[in-house]
């Protein structure tokens, strides 16, 4: 079989051809030589991932599915040899609110069970995350110490105006994926049926690359009225690539 082709009927991804580069749009002679060759049943099972047409994914992983063309090329490769997968996740990081400029992912962090979930502010190498949703929780810890912050109890901002009314953004690589300016009311989701404590849904879901700077900024307009200890909780939920 075409090398473009091989292994794509046995692929466990729908939208299967935007990950191995070919669509219904771009299929050539030779590749169509190709399709002429097979059996019946293993022509339909390849046109059925070329288009995309069996029965559809579901949550963040439909979603990473029609960002399989912005994958690296080693990602895209070991997804296909099967190497990776597709997993879901909540990439976390928790921070105290020490001064109106809050920064949850920074270079000198370390990953710590019950802190941040990576180093560097980095994703690992081979894991790219596709940014689904984003969660916003606050806390107040008994003390500044590890232990403690790593069990304070954490719900909704609604009931710290100083934060609910302030502003956050997401960046990877410099570039935005929620800009600056956005407010954190978006977080506020105490009345929201069916919505997780503080869970915002992005309409534009986008892809971090491994080995690219994470910054998740939040600004405050004041610290009035949050209690010392106060710390925040970010996760990045979404689907991403994994061993």
């Amino acid at each position: 079989m075409n090398t473009l082709l091989e292994g794509i009927e046995n692929s466990p991804y729908n939208n299967a051809g935007a990950l191995y580069g070919v669509d219904e749009s771009n299929i050539s002679n030779e590749l169509l030589g190709e399709l002429a060759k097979m059996n019946p049943v293993k022509r339909a099972v390849v046109m059925n991932k070329i288009a995309g047409s069996q029965v559809q994914s579901k949550g963040s992983r439909a979603e990473m599915e029609k960002h399989f063309r912005e994958l690296p090329a080693h990602v895209s490769k070991q997804l296909k040899e099967n190497d990776l997968r597709l997993a879901d996740t909540i990439v976390y990081s928790i921070k105290p609110v020490n001064s109106k400029t809050v920064k949850m992912f920074e270079p000198q962090d370390a990953k710590e069970v019950g802190l941040r979930t990576i180093s560097e502010a980095r994703l690992p190498k081979n894991q790219v995350l596709l940014v689904s949703g984003i969660i916003l929780l606050a806390g107040v810890s008994a003390t500044t110490g590890k232990e403690d912050v790593m069990r304070t109890a954490f719900n909704g901002i609604e009931n710290i105006p100083a934060i609910a009314s302030g502003e956050f953004s997401l960046k990877a690589n410099k570039k935005a994926i929620v800009p600056e300016g956005t407010s954190n009311r978006h977080f506020c989701t105490e009345n929201f049926n069916g919505v997780p404590a503080g869970y915002y849904k992005l309409s534009n879901p986008r892809l971090i690359h491994d080995d690219v700077n994470i910054e998740f900024t939040i600004e405050l307009g004041t610290m009035a009225g949050i209690a010392a200890n106060t710390v925040l909780f970010v996760g990045l939920h979404g689907t991403i690539t994994t061993p």
